[in-house]
C-alpha cells in the first residue's frame, strides 16, 4: 500500500497516516531520512498528536508527544525525555519504490 510520494515530506517535518483503522506517521529527518512509527507514544498509548502532521518538536529535530512532551529520537524512537524514558516508540517496517513510501497493511496490526 502505497501511504504517500516520499517527496511530499520536508527533511524537519512528518506526516501521519490511517491505515485501517490504525494511526502511523512518517518523518524525515534534517539529513532528508524517512522513518515510520506507530503513533502511539509508550506512557499512555495516546497519540503523539493533537493538530495533523504535527509530531516533532519546533526545530524538527526530535519526536514530541503532544499529550505530556516526551521527546523521542527520529531515527530511532528512543525515549530520551518525559514519563517514558528510555522507552521506544513501535517502527513501522516500509519500503522505498519509486520515489515512494510503501507498506504492508498487516505490519501496524
Amino acid at each position: 500500500m502505497i501511504l504517500c510520494e516520499v517527496e511530499a515530506i520536508e527533511p524537519g517535518t512528518s506526516r501521519g497516516f490511517q491505515v485501517n483503522d490504525q494511526s502511523c506517521f512518517a518523518v524525515k529527518n534534517l539529513d532528508g531520512e524517512v522513518f515510520l512509527y506507530a503513533n502511539s507514544c509508550p506512557h499512555l498509548g495516546v497519540e503523539l498528536n493533537w493538530v495533523a502532521d504535527q509530531f516533532l518538536d519546533g526545530e524538527g529535530a526530535l519526536i514530541q508527544c503532544a499529550t505530556h512532551g516526551a521527546l523521542f529520537l527520529i531515527n530511532s524512537g528512543h525515549c530520551v525525555a518525559g514519563p517514558c524514558l528510555g522507552e521506544y516508540l513501535r517502527p513501522i517496517p516500509f519500503t522505498l519504490r519509486d520515489g515512494r513510501l510503501e507498506i504492508e497493511p498487516a505490519s501496524l496490526a
